[in-house]
């Protein structure tokens, strides 16, 4: 593993360990060349996934991405760290489980959305409102009036 520091390729694993509910594997590496320390995350990965965009352009998977989408829609929410993991890991599996090698971004948006809406109704409201692409405050009417009659 390369120094995200110095650009070393030497480095050493100084701890291993579980994490994310024994779903990838937390290493703590140092750097003889430079003294840093930093940690990396191993991850099964059960496929390659590709996002199909609404304009047409193709992009590899990113997982960081639905993860700070996901944070975004939760800031200042009672949901810790750990539960925001959870549910970036559920979600990935859910989609290299049931999709085929290429995904839409209207798949991912709506799975989000399923899963916001259960963990936390504040956070469901803001991830839609982007999602959707509010505009005005009507349509934020509308939503929530939709919200109410289910």
């Amino acid at each position: 593993m390369r120094c995200p520091y110095c650009g070393s390729d030497d480095t050493q694993v100084k701890d291993s360990r579980p994490a994310e509910d024994a779903a990838a594997i937390r290493r703590r590496r140092s750097c003889p060349a430079c003294g840093s320390r930093f940690t990396t995350f191993e991850r099964v990965q059960l496929r390659e996934l590709t996002v199909l965009k609404t304009d047409g352009r193709r992009a590899p998977f990113d997982r960081e991405k639905l993860a700070r989408s996901i944070r975004v829609a939760l800031r200042k929410r009672p949901v810790d760290e750990d539960r925001v993991e959870r549910i970036v890991n559920g979600i990935q599996r859910r989609l290299e489980m049931e999709a085929e090698t290429e995904v839409t971004s209207r798949q991912i948006g709506e799975i989000v959305m399923e899963t916001l809406k259960e963990v936390d109704q504040v956070a469901y409201v803001r991830f839609a409102s982007v999602y959707r692409n509010f505009g005005e405050a009507r349509d934020f009417r509308a939503f929530l009036g939709e919200l109410d009659g289910k």
